[in-house]
């Protein structure tokens, strides 16, 4: 079965890396608040506008060999890496999830979570405007899945509540005010069970790499949680209710 719907996945794909072209512009403009709209593509060290033939996902890079093709300056490998990488989370959303409404919206949930990670993990600064693409999303799925609106209600404050109490008290030194934002949003779309499941994921798993960084490359105490909540809530998303079902089959 899965071999019939190979040259779908490869569109899918395709779709994915033509998307993660988009997220690269994003990740490098929105940070110095250039608009990601209406300004042709450039190289950032001389100025040359890119033709199209520039920007064909993945490819350019390699055929490049990584350099601009006008001044010859190395072009950072994060084009070629942001632009697999989410054609790859497409597939495996759409292979976990099958053709349904929640493979679209957990798409674009991936591409949102992707360039939130990488600013983040740059710059200790969630945008907002991330966080209200996604409440859009949350919006949207909450409505698709009316029937069980009150599990996604309480998914945007049963998480996000006891953040923000840490943030005021701790002044904003235990928590990003964005980290709180992400978690309500993200709790809208995959309601409450999935949110708790994805904190829990997203805190051991930060708590474990950055031990590590720490231990390895002497990384500073301070780090940048929206990676790894956003780890934690894709995992969620495609595979918290088996998860959970296990958990609690595993208890009772």
């Amino acid at each position: 079965m899965y071999q019939e719907l190979i040259p779908i996945y490869l569109v899918i794909f395709i779709f994915g890396i033509v998307i993660g072209s988009f997220l690269n512009v994003c990740i490098f403009r929105i940070p110095k608040h250039e608009t990601v709209v209406t300004e042709r593509s450039h190289c950032m060290k001389c100025g040359y506008q890119l033709s199209w033939y520039d920007m064909i996902p993945v490819f350019s890079w390699l055929f490049l060999r990584g350099r601009c093709r006008k001044c010859k300056e190395p072009i950072s490998p994060q084009y070629p890496i942001v632009e697999a990488v989410n054609g790859l989370l497409y597939v495996i959303i759409f292979v976990v999830q099958g053709f349904t409404w929640e493979s679209i919206l957990y798409s674009l949930l991936a591409s949102a979570l992707l360039v939130l990670s990488v600013i983040d993990w740059r710059t200790y600064e969630i945008p907002i405007g991330l966080n209200i693409f996604i409440l859009c999303l949350g919006i949207l799925g909450t409505a698709i899945d009316y029937h069980n609106w009150l599990s996604h209600l309480s998914g945007f404050l049963c998480v996000s509540i006891p953040l923000l109490l840490i943030f005021y008290i701790s002044k904003g030194t235990a928590i990003g005010g964005g980290d709180v934002k992400l978690m309500a949003v993200a709790g809208l779309l995959l309601g409450w069970k999935r949110i708790l499941l994805a904190f829990f994921l997203g805190c051991i798993i930060g708590s474990i790499i950055h031990i590590l960084r720490m231990k390895i490359s002497n990384a500073d105490r301070v780090l940048a949680m929206g990676p790894y909540l956003s780890v934690g809530i894709g995992i969620a998303a495609l595979f918290g209710d088996a998860m959970i079902s296990w958990y609690f089959g595993m208890l009772f």
